[in-house]
């Protein structure tokens, strides 16, 4: 199955769900109605079945690949192997689109199991926009920077997060994927203005949108929220979407769910709750769009 063959239109304000493994069967079988679905790059950079269940479920739906491998922070640069797989996954699957964290998780050949965080810094700036700009010309195509949610801020940072991302879209055409639940929990963790972070982002770069649960624990006797995935979308970020929205306009909206992954009937419901808070913020736009 080529992608030519396969669906390729999405509405631009469709919403989404994650595709996991327990689900992919239904996703083939039953095929529920869902905007799009999205797919971290990684599970499907190896042989096996998954990239042919995967090339049955494009028959579908429109896709988006998500990566977590690429280290776009990485000061020793990127490693041009994992790059070419992602071009041939993007050649095979033609996504609507591709996205990636701003973040690090690479040193020395040896991947962590974790999305590092970077000081803010010129720096810092100009290898992750190096970077990108280098992936958009191997992919021929716009990356999605992704922000990521924080548990910690550099004393050496000189340059706020939403103002390093702009200048990054100014650098190196890159979009953005907003990251509505990361906001959140980074500026309960760090102490800033949700909403003002919404208002430094450059609108027009916001080609995505992510929502998702988090989880509430205690450090050294402090209170620290975790981007978890791993329950339903809590109301403070069900309110903050809605500011999302009225910034953003109808922006392809991405409900993620991936640790105690529920039945997908209650991961749909999610998505229709997206879709109804849609309605409600931008009418009869957020309904033709």
């Amino acid at each position: 199955m080529v992608a030519t063959e396969t669906v390729t239109r999405e509405i631009a304000g469709a919403i989404g769900v994650g595709l996991r493994a327990p689900h992919l069967a239904a996703f083939i079988a039953d095929r529920p109605a869902i905007g799009w679905l999205e797919v971290h790059a990684e599970n499907y950079m190896g042989g096996g079945a998954a990239p042919a269940q995967l090339d049955k479920v494009r028959r579908d739906y429109p896709l988006s690949l998500h990566g977590v491998g690429l280290s776009l922070g990485s000061a020793e640069g990127l490693d041009e192997a994992h790059l070419q797989r992602l071009k041939s996954l993007v050649e095979r699957y033609a996504p609507c689109r591709v996205s990636e964290h701003l973040s690090w998780s690479m040193a020395g050949g040896t991947y962590l199991n974790d999305l590092l965080p970077l000081p803010y810094t010129e720096e810092s700036l100009a290898i992750v926009a190096r970077h990108v700009a280098q992936v958009q010309d191997v992919l021929g195509r716009k990356l999605l920077v992704e922000n990521p949610s924080s548990y910690l801020r550099f004393r050496h940072s000189t340059i706020a997060e939403p103002d390093f991302l702009a200048e990054l879209v100014r650098r190196t055409g890159c979009g953005l994927l907003c990251d509505v639940n990361n906001i959140y929990v980074s500026a309960a963790n760090l102490g800033f203005d949700a909403a003002r972070y919404l208002d430094a982002l450059p609108a027009m770069a916001v080609g995505e949108i992510h929502l998702a649960g988090h989880a509430a624990v205690r450090r050294a006797g402090a209170a620290l929220l975790i981007d978890d995935h791993g329950s339903a979308v809590p109301p403070p970020v069900w309110a903050l979407y809605g500011s999302a929205l009225r910034r953003f306009g109808a922006v392809a909206t991405l409900v993620e769910w991936d640790k105690n992954l529920p039945a997908l009937p209650v991961l749909l419901g999610e998505a229709r709750k997206a879709e109804r808070a849609a309605l409600a913020t931008l009418g009869d736009h957020a309904a033709a769009s």
